[in-house]
């Protein structure tokens, strides 16, 4: 019976363990920035394609 409670002790760390190593940033701050960058400039292009195609039907009106 303590074998299971070995088992079951292990298995908590281990999760644990884990879960504390899954929170890092695996990015350097100049790699972080230029991803940040990229994304931004795809919302820019998918906002500026929204407005026009907002001005768009707003002129078919």
């Amino acid at each position: 019976m303590s074998r299971g409670n070995q088992r079951e002790k292990a298995r908590e760390k281990n999760l644990k363990a884990q879960a504390a190593n899954g929170k890092k940033n695996s990015q350097s701050g100049t790699e972080f920035a230029r991803t940040k960058e990229d994304q931004a400039a795809i919302m820019r292009a998918k906002q500026a394609a929204a407005d026009a195609k907002k001005t768009d039907t707003d002129k078919k009106k």
